[in-house]
């Protein structure tokens, strides 16, 4: 998804060939669905719910999918919120397959024992429901993001790692197309509509103001759905969408989801006034006016919710 062919700008090419691209017939994907990954070279501490020294499995999807079952239920806190797992045969030695359950203190604030090579554990989170979910705060309102772990766990630590930080200076929406006359309002293509310009999306740059980002690695890369957010490249410009973009295939990591109810916050700030620039042979809508937004934490209680602003 490209700019001017500045230094700061180069991140922002990799969704222009995709914009013309089409491959129907991809089927929708759940959420989190069977994602069960990890974090290598990662050891996350916290309270054992089931010890690795009596508890021993053959992958790490495995031991993600053991927590998962213990954080299936519709109401109260998981049982598991993280897991331990040890998959390197030589390093592990008898340790080879412990697979400890464990619980956080804070899953948006989990307790890192150690990382780094040397390190032979491979870590990961769990959310369950009405877990897991972070703030984008904008003057037009604060989109709420579900996060998905298993199935961008990189992803996920950046977010946290930013959330912790209380430092989000510079990110900001910067580009904003609606849906125009190409998808409905449930974001289903309509029938011999192009698709694009407008292409259904607003972008954005997750990355702060006087901060060294690091590339995060591609991960999970479900069909853009309504609602999904989803790096461009390897971030932090990232973008949210307003449409089921089958046309795209399976190009991007997918690390999260507007819920539903706030999609009208999208829709509104893809309206607001923009001018045309073309990037990449691409015509685009940029802001006349970035829209701010700061990363925030949620607490969610009797149905509703509340900002940390802390």
């Amino acid at each position: 998804m490209g700019r001017k062919q500045t230094v700061p700008e180069l991140g922002r090419y990799g969704l222009l060939a995709l914009f013309v691209m089409v491959s129907d017939g991809l089927k929708s994907e759940d959420a989190d669905g069977d994602c069960c990954r990890g974090i290598e070279h990662l050891e996350l501490w916290g309270d054992a719910v089931k010890w690795g020294s009596e508890f021993k499995v053959n992958s790490s999807k495995a031991c993600c999918l053991a927590c998962k079952g213990m954080c299936s239920g519709d109401s109260g806190p998981c049982l598991c919120d993280s897991w331990v797992f040890c998959g390197d045969k030589q390093a592990c030695g008898d340790k080879f397959g412990e697979c400890w359950l464990k619980k956080q203190k804070d899953t948006l604030e989990p307790d890192r024992l150690d990382s780094g090579d040397h390190v032979m554990w491979t870590s990961g989170i769990v959310f369950g429901r009405g877990e897991g979910i972070i703030g984008l705060e904008t003057e037009y309102g604060t989109l709420h993001l579900k996060l998905l772990p298993g199935c961008a766990p990189h992803s996920i630590s950046y977010i946290l790692d930013l959330l912790v930080s209380h430092h989000c200076v510079g990110c900001h929406f910067y580009r904003a197309e609606s849906r125009g006359k190409s998808w409905d309002s449930e974001g289903n293509h309509i029938e011999q509509a192009p698709y694009g310009p407008p292409f259904a999306l607003i972008q954005g740059t997750l990355g702060a103001s006087g901060t060294i980002f690091e590339d995060i690695p591609t991960e999970a890369c479900p069909t853009i759905r309504r609602g999904s957010v989803a790096w461009v490249e390897s971030g932090p410009e990232f973008f949210i969408s307003l449409a089921n973009h089958n046309e795209w295939s399976k190009a991007y990591t997918v690390f999260g989801f507007v819920l539903p109810e706030d999609m009208e916050i999208v829709e509104r700030i893809a309206q607001l006034p923009t001018k045309p620039e073309v990037w990449g042979n691409i015509n685009v809508a940029v802001l006349e006016n970035p829209v701010p937004l700061h990363v925030r934490r949620i607490k969610r209680s009797a149905g509703n919710q509340k900002l940390y602003t802390n």
